[in-house]
């Protein structure tokens, strides 16, 4: 017999006065802040025994499910390779393993530029294995791999890892020659490492007490890093600083960006202790990313840049080009289109590979590079109705052949080959799905909400063939972010097939905030236009009801991190649509966080939100809409959040606050659950199995939360 479901826990009062601009907010939870406090560790963990007890009766369906992830996955096998200098790199993954393997094997040739089709489980020739995500999680409850950086002889390899899940690496380099760890050592720091060009020196980035990446070092190999220069530090706390280099990999770049404006500066690869020289000198509302290219002969900059081109502002971004050093004479290559989002350039020695977004799906073209400069651009062509295209790994500057990676909600991912001189598209590898998969008995479309305001809102939705119309309402996963231009687009996924085998459909609100329309789609889903995100949100779950697709007793919403301020606002807003809501580490207090400059990333947030601190208008549209402030004494969904103690970007005392409010508050007996990782930070818990049970206690949740 199952045990009985205790009590939920009850959080303590103590009333905390906030005021603003003349608005007195009584906040009795902060207190819960305190992650070194006993009393605050001890609430979580009875929330988490609380949830423990009242989802045990689920314990065999998410014994069901996480063994169907199991038996559809190809657990020993590994990625197609990708050529580098002399080696293959891919990675490998074995049955019983939570991480991958990293490794390289010889090429054959130096016109070997065919992948070796290599067995998961026979030995390969000459393989060297980097990095054993294995062994580096011994001991550890919690891993992430930062870096991984060869130097282009091939010989050190740059890593770093992540304990804890707080985003913070400890650098370290391997001689791969004699496998020997060296005694450098440099704890603290951001995620990524960048290799001069000739392998003497590495530089890497830091972050400030407020989690903001704001300084760049560059580390020469053999030294103490008390000796580590400091390349350049940005004081603006609305910007953040990255270190980035040319495809080509001619030149090392500092990248400096706020939400609107952004700003490089290079130098050469091959003169690593020179000095920096500006691009463009920073302009605010404009954003702009450089790469190297050889045109005719002559080293040039494309800049893809949202400025303003004859007096208009090339909101979707344009495409121009100029001699390195002379930023000023340009040459416009792609003119700004209203339909059509340029978002990245690469360069090749004999094209160029660009992608961009319309009609919310991304697209590629290949553009070749002549004797007298540019060739005829031509777009690949797919022929889904959804999918998603991108440039996948080809680190030859010299290479024949593009990586690309093709998915959609009912394809695995593939992995071709686009040959350039005979644009023949080759398939290199599908990942497999066990158990007989077939996509045919699977169908995707796209459907269209329209807004209280007119606008038409795109839903991908996905469904097993013969699921729902005509059979009638079926079950169904809402999910949404709506943020920071983040475009959700079509992806297979395993795990997915759980839900929808048991009948239930799966669909994307494409709302405001994100990027799947262009820039305007994210410019009108945030800051003062914000709202826009959640009403879109729910003109999505009223149409899906509308149309029949389903009905609020089997309708469930899901969204994450800033998708669960979208989440916390619709249970505000129509709590009446959904049977349910889960939310992963989900910013439900924004506006506490907001108003707090030494919170992490609370400044360059500002760009996102609007400053409540300095402007009354910004602090009263936030305070309408913050889910933890407008928690109202009314019936809620049945609500599940999940967090992770070490989080550093959505601290777990959001969710914390936000379930302990709702508890007091809310009427009904709906269920309210938070759960916390003790040991995990945003992304979660780390490796492949924990993320399958995980996986799979959140599905048994909304199967049993929508009927199923």
């Amino acid at each position: 017999m199952s045990s009985p479901v205790t009590a939920a826990p009850v959080a303590k009062k103590v009333p905390q006065e906030r005021t603003h601009h003349g608005d007195t907010f009584v906040d009795d939870y902060e207190w819960l802040r305190d992650k070194n406090d006993p009393e605050v560790i001890a609430y979580l963990e009875a929330e988490n025994a609380y949830t423990t007890a009242a989802t045990e009766h689920l314990g065999p369906l998410r014994e069901a499910i996480f063994g169907e992830i199991k038996s559809r996955t190809q657990e020993t096998d590994l990625s197609v390779p990708s050529r580098m200098g002399q080696w293959w790199y891919y990675s490998r993954s074995f049955e019983g393993k939570q991480y991958g393997v990293h490794c390289r094997c010889p090429i054959d040739s130096p016109d070997d530029w065919t992948p070796p089709v290599l067995s998961a489980d026979v030995d390969i020739p000459g393989e060297q294995v980097l990095i054993d995500g294995n062994e580096l999680a011994e001991g550890h409850d919690f891993l992430s791999l930062g870096a991984m950086s060869v130097t282009r002889d091939g010989t050190m390899l740059a890593y770093s890892v992540d304990t804890k899940g707080d985003e913070r690496y400890t650098l370290r380099f391997k001689n791969l020659e004699t496998g020997e760890l060296l005694d450098d050592e440099i704890p603290g720091i951001g995620a990524g490492a960048t290799w001069s060009l000739d392998g003497t020196h590495v530089f890497y980035v830091t972050v400030d007490e407020a989690w903001r990446p704001d300084t760049v070092w560059r580390h020469e190999l053999g030294t103490e890093r008390s000796a580590d220069v400091q390349v350049f530090h940005e004081p603006d706390e609305r910007f953040w600083v990255d270190f980035d280099l040319t495809r080509s990999e001619k030149y090392l770049a500092i990248v400096i960006g706020s939400k609107i404006t952004s700003e490089v500066h290079y130098l050469e690869s091959s003169d690593p202790e020179g000095e920096f020289t500006v691009v463009w000198p920073r302009e605010e509302g404009v954003e702009y990313g450089i790469e190297h290219a050889v045109v005719g002969g002559e080293d040039r900059f494309l800049i893809l840049h949202n400025g303003v081109v004859d007096g208009v502002k090339a909101e979707n971004f344009t495409l121009v080009d100029t001699p390195v050093g002379d930023p000023t004479d340009q040459r416009t290559l792609i003119a700004h289109r209203a339909d059509a989002r340029l978002e990245y350039i690469a360069a090749f020695a004999g094209h160029l590979v660009v992608g961009y977004r319309r009609e919310a799906l991304t697209r590629l073209a290949v553009w070749p590079l002549t004797e007298s400069g540019y060739g005829e651009l031509r777009e690949l062509e797919f022929n889904e109705e959804l999918y998603s295209v991108g440039a996948g790994s080809t680190p030859e500057w010299h290479s024949p052949l593009l990586r690309l990676g093709f998915t959609s909600f009912i394809t695995p991912i593939r992995v071709y080959d686009y040959e350039i001189a005979s644009g023949a598209l080759l398939l290199r590898k599908e990942t497999p799905v066990l158990g007989g998969y077939e996509p045919a008995d699977y169908e995707q479309h796209r459907d269209w909400a329209v807004a209280a305001d007119g606008t038409r809102i795109p839903i991908s939705i996905v469904r097993k063939t013969g699921v729902a119309d005509p059979a009638g309402p079926a079950p169904l996963l809402l999910y949404g972010y709506g943020s920071y231009e983040a475009s959700i687009d079509p992806e297979f996924s395993v795990s997915r097939l759980s839900l929808l085998d048991r009948g239930m459909v799966f669909a994307v609100a494409h709302v405001r905030g994100g990027g799947e329309m262009g820039r305007h789609w994210y410019d009108t889903g945030k800051m003062l236009s914000k709202k826009n995100t959640f009403t879109d949100f729910v003109s999505c779950a009223r149409h899906l009801v509308d149309t029949g697709h389903t009905t609020p007793q089997q309708m469930i919403a899901d969204g994450g991190s800033a998708g669960g301020l979208l989440m916390g606002a619709v249970a505000n807003l129509a709590p009446e649509l959904f049977a349910g809501i889960i939310t992963n580490v989900p910013f439900v207090d924004p506006l506490t966080s907001i108003l707090d400059p030494s919170l992490p990333l609370t400044i360059i947030e500002w760009g996102e939100w609007g400053n409540p601190l300095a402007d009354k208008d910004v602090y009263d549209y936030m305070r309408s809409y913050s889910p933890y402030e407008n928690v109202g004494a009314h019936d809620y969904p049945a609500i599940l959040a999940i967090t992770g103690l070490n989080d550093t970007r959505v601290l777990y005392v959001e969710p914390a606050k936000w379930v302990a409010k709702l508890r007091d508050t809310k009427t009904g007996d709906s269920s309210l659950l938070l759960k916390t990782e003790m040991t995990a930070g945003h992304a979660g818990v780390s490796g492949r199995y924990e993320r399958w049970r995980e996986v799979a206690f959140e599905y048994a949740w909304i199967l049993d939360t929508a009927g199923v």
